[in-house]
């Protein structure tokens, strides 16, 4: 099985659980809850320092189980972000259960579609990764000028 059918039950571009719809359409807090502002958006040191991020909260929070896949999602998110969303202004990571939430906003409306799958592109490939990885991700444009794109995996 490739990444690409790994997960074929995954809701692409779902709406979120409603714990995680609650954090960020209503504003509720959530049981743990961190968030990293980004002050230089188009930095080739944010997805370093994304992955610092994660590892250091999970660590906090005690979740290390997860760690790694969600080093790997930020760091497909917030490249996505960089590329294809203008940069990226905040990483969010929110535990409720066993779930966690990868929350990344940039500065743009633009809905994020994963690629074809092609064995001969050098890109193209992060939000299947994304979508093998996790329960379900997706996107919002709540209000503004930002746009979250989230996922979430279950530990």
């Amino acid at each position: 099985m490739t990444t690409f059918d790994a997960r074929p039950q995954a809701a692409i571009g779902s709406r979120p659980p409603g714990w995680l719809s609650s954090v960020l359409v209503d504003g509720h807090a959530g049981e743990c809850d961190a968030v990293f502002p980004f002050r230089q958006r188009l930095e080739p040191s944010c997805v370093a320092t994304a992955r610092r991020f994660v590892d250091q909260t999970l660590a906090a929070w005690g979740v290390m189980e997860v760690a790694f896949d969600a080093q790997l999602v930020v760091s497909e998110l917030v490249t996505n972000a960089m590329r294809h969303g203008g940069g990226v202004a905040q990483l969010r990571l929110l535990s409720h259960g066993a779930e966690l939430a990868c929350v990344v906003a940039d500065h743009s409306h633009t809905v994020p579609v994963a690629a074809a799958p092609d064995v001969f592109s050098e890109f193209g490939r992060g939000l299947r990764l994304v979508d093998a990885l996790c329960s379900a991700w997706g996107w919002l444009s709540p209000s503004g000028s930002r746009k979250l794109v989230w996922a979430v995996l279950v530990g």
